[in-house]
């Protein structure tokens, strides 16, 4: 028998091809990656599915550290929101879980990797693209898209074969994750509808505004209002705890998807969005003209080569050696306002802070200058304009 390892989710899709794939005379070891999405209830009853439908073996692999070491901390780095809004949570995942999947189909001398993506999603070219540059010599199975196996197919498959599923479609479809949550349902089908209050899996709890103070060290969150937490990953769930019952970060993201069509989805992730916010502010005083500009640049890059399915890119290894020299000086406090869907950035306090009084106050006092210095800077800066224009009759 041939082994096959199948990345296992334990829903419709991946039910169907653990079946389908004992049906073809393949040995299925199932493998689900943790990414700071599932409880231990969760991830017990996933092991007991698959175990129920006949999995030679089942792993269950905790990559939430690799996640953001690898990943993550690169995106606070680089303030990465897709188009300005979405914090790539799934995207992020994918890369960890695609690699780390590949790792263990090596490691127990499997002959295929397996995924239960359709034909119309990114997923599809994320989990191709990252095996086939890590696991080239494998052969990788895709049952629903191969066999271009609707919803209403599977479940009669499954039923077919002794397998109990609910026949009812969930109103909607939840990926969970350490940085966010993203919504699929009817709505989001469609270019108008808004996702109604009960879509949100995180029911808006609190309606008193609250202060809290983000501490960074080196672009990292660290602490929440000085208690220091044991790893930022901590620091990341105490302020989703906070902030998420108030609404915030909740958004629709429209997007391109790899295959060429537009896509629109909806997420919660309080904690990305209020973390990248809080540092691009602490960024914009402890950083240079120079910094800021380079750094947009290239993590526009990051984020669209990572959406792709190309966290193995070379470029993306020089663009997190660029972010990482950049957060020598990201080190202090910010301080945010939370409301219901809604928060603000107060200010900061950090030892780098660029914008010092021993130096002047902006448009009100000059320190370390005279007038005489700034008529020749100006000249001299416009020079080469003054030049053309002059050359040229003010032509444009």
């Amino acid at each position: 028998m041939k082994k096959v390892v199948l990345a296992f989710s334990g829903g419709l899709d991946t039910t169907y091809c653990l079946v389908w794939l004992r049906q073809q005379g393949y040995e299925v070891h199932t493998v689900t990656v943790d990414t700071g999405g599932f409880s231990p209830d969760e991830r017990n009853a996933i092991a007991a599915r698959a175990r129920s439908l006949g999995a030679a073996s089942h792993t269950t692999l905790d990559e939430t550290r690799a996640l953001y070491s690898d990943c993550l901390r690169y995106l606070v780095f680089g303030n990465v929101l897709r188009y300005g809004t979405y914090p790539l949570s799934v995207s992020a995942e994918r890369a960890i879980q695609a690699r780390s999947i590949a790792a263990h189909a090596r490691a127990i001398g499997a002959d295929a990797l397996a995924h239960g993506s359709t034909g119309a999603g990114n997923d599809q070219i994320r989990f191709d693209a990252a095996w086939s540059i890590v696991a080239p010599e494998l052969e990788i199975l895709t049952p629903i898209r191969d066999g271009n196996i609707s919803r209403e197919e599977a479940l009669a498959f499954l039923h077919a074969h002794g397998v109990a599923l609910e026949h009812e479609r969930p109103p909607y479809s939840i990926n969970r994750g350490i940085w966010g949550t993203t919504i699929g349902g009817r709505q989001t089908l469609t270019s108008h509808e808004p996702l109604p209050e009960d879509a949100y899996p995180t029911p808006i709890a609190c309606s008193e505004p609250v202060r809290i103070a983000l501490g960074f060290e080196r672009g990292e969150l660290v602490s929440l209002d000085g208690r220091r937490f044991p790893h930022p990953l901590d620091a990341i769930a105490e302020l989703e705890r906070r902030a998420a019952p108030l609404g915030i970060g909740r958004g629709i993201h429209v997007g391109d998807t790899i295959i060429g069509t537009k896509g629109r989805v909806g997420f919660e992730a309080a904690a990305p969005i209020v973390t990248i916010a809080a540092h691009h502010l602490l960024e914009k005083h402890t950083l240079t003209k120079w910094q800021l500009v380079l750094k947009e640049q290239l993590a526009l890059w990051y984020g669209q080569l990572l959406h792709e399915g190309m966290f193995e890119e070379p470029a993306l290894r020089a663009i997190e050696a660029f972010l990482e020299r950049t957060q020598r000086t990201v080190t202090g406090e910010v301080f945010v306002r939370l409301e219901p869907k809604h928060f603000e950035l107060e200010g900061v306090r950090s030892p780098h802070d660029l914008m010092n009084p021993r130096f002047g106050s902006y448009g009100e006092r000059a320190a370390d200058w005279d007038a005489a210095d700034v008529r020749g800077f100006a000249r001299i800066m416009a020079q080469q304009l003054r030049i053309y224009h002059i050359v040229n009759g003010g032509e444009r």
